[in-house]
Formats: structure tokens, C-alpha cells, sequence
């Protein structure tokens, strides 16, 4: 069988925890962050988990990682 290429800017994007889940970074903390409260911004700054149906596809997009 033929390896598999890796999509460029899905492994850059998402890590795979030790149980298998996808992390993901929150999204929206780019620009426009004068209007944005402190707690909004700070709790942007966690890392979340990907939902299952996301996850199905993101892991077809990182085989080797």
C-alpha cells in the first residue's frame, strides 16, 4: 500500500491527545479584540476537544500522528 499524504495544515492545526481524542485551538482570537472581554479572551486561550463527528474526518487528514 502507498503512504498516505499528510494534509499540510491539518497537522499544524491539531494534535492527538493520549486516548485518541482531536485538540483543537479555539477559534475567534485573531483580531478584533478591543470589543472582547478579558474572561472571553482568556478562555479562548484553552484548548478544546474536537466533536466526534469533526474528529472522524480531522484523523483521515492526520494518519501518522
Amino acid at each position: 500500500m502507498p503512504k498516505i499524504k499528510t494534509h499540510s495544515s491539518s497537522k499544524k492545526r491539531f494534535k492527538l491527545t493520549g486516548t485518541g481524542k482531536v485538540k483543537r485551538n479555539k477559534a475567534y482570537k485573531s483580531h478584533i479584540l478591543t470589543k472582547k472581554t478579558s474572561k472571553r479572551k482568556r478562555n479562548l486561550r484553552k484548548s478544546a476537544v474536537a466533536s466526534d463527528a469533526d474528529a472522524a474526518v480531522i484523523k483521515r487528514l492526520i494518519p501518522y500522528k
